[in-house]
């Protein structure tokens, strides 16, 4: 019997079961039910790109009769702006998509292909416009038994409709497992094949502290008894800290070692390796604070208690302080293992405390971007813009570039003022709103509104780029101005709406960290196309970009310089400037009428120290 459900998606992943694929969307229910949604409608596909001279209609058949082609149709989209003509191939199975490929790519009247290495489920996600921790309704009809009863869920649902977006801000209540393991390494680096693991150490989102200890150097009952615990709390999200790199991977090469069966997914098989270097658990998300803590650019060693240090989870000077090399000997000497369990379990805590603070942010930019929870602070800030990229082409039919190989490439960078230098009283900080992506949508720059040199066009078509020369047509929108303005807009709007929001409210703290999330891939879109492994990249987009960035930076500096205000110092996108309060207001009033951009005080400092540093010779 069909029910309508209502859920929160945790986690996405595929099956190929009797030799179809299944997408499988791991969730929790609006009743606090841990859930499985199952599709079993869709199919993978790329595209090929004939050549000019080529007969679609031989070109169909002959691909058509290749093994695991389901089916060929003849589309036309668009590729870096200018309308293509490709052959979208249908597959039976995602795992036939890179022998096809390479089959395909081998016809003679096929130029190249396109999108063959886009991950299935991911597919799956943007064709369908659905975003990981986000609220959706379906219908669908509950299934158990056979194949099903490997998976520790509560329900499973086959899908009978598509997903309904539903506006929540809030998300379920996850339970979440911080964990920590500490290895007998008396030789130095431990080794899984033949240093035990001496402890492990959790806490979890309901507050409760566990720990799992070897009965001497005997570790098998540590592995096997921490397997039977994550089964049993059945956490949503595990946490570690450099889990990815070494805890994971030390504690499945040990239970190989042991002939013991690591049970962790909640399809009861251990982790496995997956994209951007994490560790992937089926039904679960895996996420590595480090990857978070990557990002506190003023933490330089990024140690577990440097971290928590810095953010004030748990200070130092409170906390066991031990060297790796200590760790045996706090083991071997049973008068100070206390102090070492007392170590460990600080760990933990300290690993839980810190997911508190990343989580919310991890999930909020989990759903801006479109990648699982999982995998959102493993990949790098690139790959985060991409994918968002990504769903704003495939809706306006944007063909997705081969990633390439490129050799790094130079340009010219921002305008710096060297600051005047001394000690200066009433300096007010002005900090242009978002300058990078305020002027790639302001002269529509992009990879796919480039034109060459060797193009001819009207120069009243055109924006042509300071200093550099490169133009960009004015018309139609491109793919960055228009996902760019979906972002600034959004969280202009979610901005407006904190000012209605109590501070202490969850909601307030849902949307704060919201548009804290958008900010960030706003601002990294820049970088992004200068990134060359980038699909869209061309090197006059960033060249573009900075340049009109000087000239705003200048004619900004010469606004205020007109109204009689010392510049001391200039960086980017912002301005230290004398703090006279009436001729502020007429510079930020000046620079939005002249420059069409929002600039606006940012900080006010009372007492200012300017100075160059010193070259090493000095």
């Amino acid at each position: 019997m069909s029910e309508e459900v209502t859920f929160w998606i945790l986690d996405v992943g595929y099956e190929i079961i009797a030799s179809q694929p299944y997408v499988l969307l791991w969730g929790i229910s609006d009743k606090n039910e841990r859930i499985l949604v199952v599709d079993s409608n869709f199919r993978p596909y790329f595209y090929a790109v004939p050549k000019e001279t080529a007969d679609l209609d031989r070109l169909k058949d002959h691909i058509s009769r290749l093994h695991g082609v389901l089916s060929v149709d003849v589309l036309t989209k668009s590729f870096f702006g200018k309308p293509t003509t490709v052959l979208k191939i249908t597959c039976n199975l995602p795992t036939v998509v890179p022998k096809l490929r390479n089959e395909v790519k081998k016809i003679p009247d096929i130029e190249n292909y396109l999108e063959a290495d886009i991950r299935f489920y991911m597919r799956y996600l943007i064709d369908n416009d659905i975003y990981p921790c986000k609220w959706y309704r379906f219908k669908g009809y509950s299934v158990s038994g056979g194949f099903w009863e490997k998976y520790n869920i509560s329900k499973i649902y086959l899908l009978q409709s598509k997903l309904e977006p539903l506006e929540r801000d809030v998300s379920p209540r996850l339970r979440i497992l911080a964990f920590d393991i500490e290895c007998y390494n008396p030789l130095g680096t431990p080794d899984p094949k033949k240093d035990p693991v001496i402890i492990i150490s959790t806490a979890n989102s309901d507050g409760e502290k566990r720990q799992f200890i070897a009965e001497d150097n005997d570790d098998k009952t540590v592995l096997v008894s921490f397997s039977e615990y994550v089964q049993q709390y059945d956490p949503d999200i595990i946490v570690g800290y450099n889990s990815n790199r070494f805890d994971w991977i030390y504690l499945t090469e040990r239970a190989k070692v042991l002939g013991v069966k690591l049970i962790i997914g909640r399809d009861r098989g251990p982790p496995h390796p997956s994209v951007y270097g994490h560790q992937s658990i089926v039904g679960r998300a895996n996420v590595d604070l480090i990857d978070y803590a990557e990002s506190l650019y003023e933490v330089k060693v990024k140690t577990l208690k440097e971290v928590a240090d810095y953010l004030g989870l748990l200070p130092k000077e409170e906390r066991i302080i031990l060297s790796l090399v200590e760790i045996y000997r706090y083991w071997d000497d049973k008068t100070k293992r206390h102090l070492l369990l007392r170590y460990a379990q600080e760990d933990a805590d300290a690993t839980m405390l810190l997911a508190n603070v990343a989580l919310p942010f991890a999930i909020e930019l989990s759903g801006v971007v479109g990648l699982p929870l999982d995998q959102v602070l493993a990949a790098s800030v690139g790959f985060r813009v991409e994918w968002y990229l990504m769903r704003f082409a495939y809706k306006d039919g944007e063909l997705f570039p081969n990633r390439e190989e490129r050799a790094y490439a130079t340009y010219k960078g921002a305008l710096v003022f060297p600051p005047k230098k001394g000690i200066f009283n009433n300096v007010v900080y002005m900090d242009f709103t978002a300058l990078y992506p305020s002027l790639m949508i302001k002269y529509n720059i992009g990879p796919d509104t480039y034109v060459p040199p060797f193009v001819d066009v009207s120069p009243e078509n055109v924006y042509v780029a300071p200093e550099v020369g490169h133009r960009f047509l004015k018309e139609p929108p491109g793919l960055y101005k228009k996902a760019l303005s979906v972002l600034l807009e959004k969280r202009t709007e979610i901005r407006q709406k904190l000012k209605t929001l109590s501070s202490d409210s969850i909601e307030y703290k849902t949307l704060d960290v919201r548009q804290k999330a958008i900010k960030v891939i706003a601002n990294a879109s820049y970088g992004y196309t200068g990134w060359t492994g980038a699909r869209w990249y061309i090197k006059a987009v960033a060249e573009a970009t900075t340049a009109w960035g000087r000239e705003t930076i200048l004619r900004a500096k010469q606004i205020a310089e007109k109204l009689g205000l010392t510049v001391y110092y200039g960086d980017t996108d912002s301005l230290f400037l004398e703090n006279i309060s009436e001729k502020i207001n007429e510079f930020t009033r000046l620079v939005e009428k002249e420059l069409g951009l929002e600039i606006k005080p940012d900080r006010i400092y009372k007492v200012c120290l300017l100075y160059t540093s010193p070259s090493p010779r000095d």
